[in-house]
C-alpha cells in the first residue's frame, strides 16, 4: 500500500498548521482542538517551515516552564523529514522507526499534501493483515 492511498482514506480535514511566531500556549490549544499530536509549522499555511509535537513541548516544559510564552520557532524541528505519496507503508514505517518520530509530513512536488501518523500506518497494516487472515481462513475452509 502506498502513502497516497492511506491519505485518501483519512477524513479530509486538511493539514493543521501554525505560524512560527505563535506561542507554545497557542500551539497547545491547536493540538487539543484538533486532537492531534503534532502540528506543521507554516507561516503561509502551505509551506513546510518545521514541525512541532507534544513531545517537543513536554521536553522543553520540564526544563523551563516559561516556554509556554515563547514562540513555536523556539522548540520546533526545522530540518523536517518528509515522505511522498508514492512511498510504501513499509518504507515509511521503517523511516519513522529509524528516526524515532510519530508524525511525517507528506510532500508532493514540493507541496505539503498531508501528515501521516504512526497510528495511521498501524491501522492500515492491521487492516491488511486481517484481510489476509480472512482470505487464508476462507481458502482453508474451502479445501
Amino acid at each position: 500500500m502506498r502513502i497516497g492511498e492511506i491519505l485518501a482514506a483519512k477524513p479530509s480535514s486538511g493539514v493543521v498548521t501554525i505560524g512560527r511566531d505563535a506561542s507554545v500556549r497557542e500551539l497547545l490549544a491547536v493540538l487539543a482542538e484538533h486532537n492531534i499530536g503534532a502540528c506543521v509549522v507554516s507561516d503561509d499555511g502551505e509551506g513546510l517551515d518545521g514541525i512541532v509535537s507534544e513531545r517537543d513541548v513536554v521536553r522543553r516544559l520540564h526544563a523551563d516552564p516559561a516556554v509556554l510564552d515563547q514562540p513555536v520557532a523556539a522548540i520546533m524541528t526545522s530540518q523536517v523529514t518528509t515522505c511522498a505519496t508514492g512511498d510504501t507503508l513499509d518504507q515509511v514505517m521503517a523511516q519513522m522507526t529509524e528516526g524515532r518520530f510519530r508524525h511525517l509530513p507528506v510532500v508532493t512536488d514540493g507541496a505539503l499534501v498531508g501528515v501521516i501518523s504512526i497510528g495511521d500506518l498501524v491501522k492500515h497494516r492491521i487492516e491488511e493483515l486481517s484481510f489476509e487472515r480472512d482470505q487464508l481462513e476462507s481458502y482453508v475452509h474451502q479445501v
